[in-house]
């Protein structure tokens, strides 16, 4: 009988524990070096992102800030100086519409005017008819703020309770204009009308970080820092800003706004500033 020689033990493949860590400190080495060379373009990627997000954001805040000042009743805005925080408030009055008033009667001896000898109650008005809704007050003549006809003292306006009538207005069927009867103190040189909700106001808020937007307050007087109306916040991670009004840049009684605005955030800042001319001529 053949007999076979037993076949050798087989040897097992493996790792030392030398061997493992010295792959362990290679691949630690290999990866500090690749992410020397990453970090710096993924840092520069997140800051610019960061940027184009901070732009974006001042940008949207100071775009709908000019659509809402473009608004503004002529001579109605007013602005805080900063104070030691550098916290400022701008308010205005924003007109809902506007048209032009009966002075003269017609040829036929017709038409209701509005009368500034003695408190008046109905007016015609001269023109398309302007949108109303309950709140709206109509203004006459609106000069600045603490003059003797100064729509937050109230002297030139009055509460519209209607305005009724046919879409534009003839000698036969007037625009009628019912309001609280008011006696206002001067006529309009161009016999302009204007229309307008309750004012409007703008905070600056370095402390908050915050440009924040109030409305649906009442008129008063002396400017409220911050008025009592509902806010909504236009822009965060504000660091400072700076407003600032000329209300006669042009001899043509045109007012000039300048919001200069910075918004920081992990180390980022960015500065923008923008400019909204606004009408003032009465």
């Amino acid at each position: 009988m053949m007999m076979f020689p037993a076949p050798p033990p087989s040897r097992l493949a493996g790792f030392t524990l030398i061997e493992m860590i010295v792959v362990i400190v290679l691949t630690g080495i290999i990866a500090g070096m690749v992410a020397v060379f990453i970090r710096s373009p993924i840092d520069a990627y997140v800051d610019t992102a960061r940027r184009a997000r901070l732009t974006a954001d001042a940008d949207t805040a100071l775009r709908f800030f000019a659509r809402d000042l473009r608004s503004a009743l002529p001579n109605s805005l007013r602005v805080t100086a900063p104070d030691a925080n550098g916290v400022q408030y701008l308010e205005f009055v924003p007109t809902t519409g506007g048209a032009r008033y009966r002075q003269y009667m017609t040829a036929a001896n017709m038409g209701n005017i509005l009368d500034f000898g003695a408190a008046d109650g109905v007016f015609d008005l001269i023109g398309p008819a302007p949108a109303f809704a309950a709140g709206q007050s109509v203004v006459i003549f609106n000069l600045e703020p603490g003059s003797v006809s100064d729509v937050y003292s109230g002297n030139n306006r009055a509460a519209v309770f209607n305005v009724a009538g046919p879409g534009f207005s003839s000698d036969a069927s007037p625009i009628k204009v019912l309001i609280a009867a008011t006696a206002f103190p001067s006529p309009s040189p161009a016999a302009r009308a204007h229309f307008v909700s309750t004012p409007v106001t703008y905070e600056c808020n370095p402390l908050t970080r915050q440009l924040r937007r109030y409305a649906g307050y009442a008129f008063a007087a002396a400017q409220p820092a911050p008025p009592a109306g509902a806010s909504s916040v236009l822009v965060g991670n504000v660091a400072a800003c700076a407003l600032t009004y000329n209300p006669a840049v042009t001899s043509t009684r045109t007012g000039l706004v300048i919001l200069g605005l910075t918004l920081t955030q992990a180390g980022e800042s960015v500065r923008l500033v923008h400019q909204v001319h606004v009408q003032n001529m009465p």
